[in-house]
């Protein structure tokens, strides 16, 4: 655009406020930078970038004109994206924003645009992530805490956490997303996300292996011989996920299952190394609602039964 003079870029903490108040920054300015980046990432650009102090202030001006200006469902994007793995995400965000204050309500129907598709995919990716974990996620009891392990491509820990916290309110549990180098620990009705570089966990006893192979035994006898569907199984439940679920993890032996696992085939829309998020800076991700009460919460310990994944009827 011939009203915004390009800049070389801009580095913010690594923070979702740190990124509105580089949105704020862009539209002050007037200025379109070549590069938002978080600190100690790669620099794309043989010019420095500039430093964007986050201002709480700033970043909820941002925050509350994206739903009265553009929609809430443009707000939910932005959130969603800036969990996602997509390349240059802060960038498509700003762009995103832009094209969203000119067209106003209608922007999130117009994914005839580049901008808004890919901004559209990497939000329902992100959606669709979280959704799989919250069936595919298995605690393991150590020392009276439940514990997890996850993979995701996408930092979901904010976006499941609420589920988990409904429905194990009394219950002191840690999810480890491995890929992120985060943590989110339940104690007492409040939860906490932390970075957690490497978690050593304490062997499990013996009679959590016990219930373990029960919970195998009990996933073989339910299964229908008849319709076995392995390409099905696959469809509903990826391989990347299988290291870490119980009834699986036994069955990923062969070296081309080992691969898939340590360099897991996208979806065909982001290739982007795993972003650490910096410490301190998960206050923004919003983990309750306004009045303190976990989203997504539950009146049950769990929910139904989870259905069996390798595509077979029950």
């Amino acid at each position: 655009m011939p009203d915004r003079r390009t800049v070389s870029g801009y580095e913010y903490d690594g923070s979702f406020e740190g990124l509105l108040c580089c949105v704020f920054e862009s539209f002050a300015r007037k200025e379109q930078p070549l590069d938002i980046r978080a600190e100690g990432e790669a620099q794309f650009t043989l010019c420095p970038p500039r430093r964007i102090e986050t201002s709480g202030e700033r970043a909820r001006r941002v925050a509350l004109s994206i739903p009265r200006k553009i929609c809430p469902e443009a707000a939910g994007w932005v959130r969603d994206g800036f969990l996602s793995c997509a390349p240059h995400k802060e960038l498509l965000i700003l762009e995103f924003l832009r094209k969203g204050y000119r067209a106003g309500p209608q922007i999130v129907r117009m994914l005839q645009d580049e901008t808004v598709a890919e901004l559209f995919r990497a939000a329902q990716f992100v959606g669709n992530e979280a959704h799989l974990l919250k069936g595919f996620l298995r605690f393991v009891e150590r020392d009276g805490m439940l514990t997890a392990v996850i993979d995701p491509k996408n930092f979901v820990l904010p976006l499941i956490a609420p589920h988990f916290a409904g429905r194990l309110p009394g219950e002191t549990f840690l999810i480890y997303d491995r890929s992120h180098g985060m943590a989110l620990l339940h104690h007492r009705g409040k939860m906490q996300v932390f970075p957690a570089d490497d978690i050593a966990f304490t062997p499990e006893n013996e009679a959590e292996r016990e219930y373990q192979r029960l919970w195998r035994q009990f996933y073989k006898t339910i299964a229908i011989e008849g319709r076995y569907n392995p390409k099905c199984r696959m469809t509903h439940c990826p391989k990347r996920y299988w290291q870490n679920m119980t009834e699986l993890c036994g069955e990923i032996s062969a070296p081309s299952d080992q691969n898939l696992l340590k360099n897991p085939a996208d979806s065909g829309i982001m290739e982007e190394k795993k972003r650490r998020i910096p410490a301190g800076k998960v206050a923004a991700y919003d983990l309750h609602t306004e009045s303190g009460r976990p989203r997504d919460s539950g009146a049950h310990a769990w929910s139904r039964a989870p259905e069996h994944q390798d595509g077979r009827r029950l």
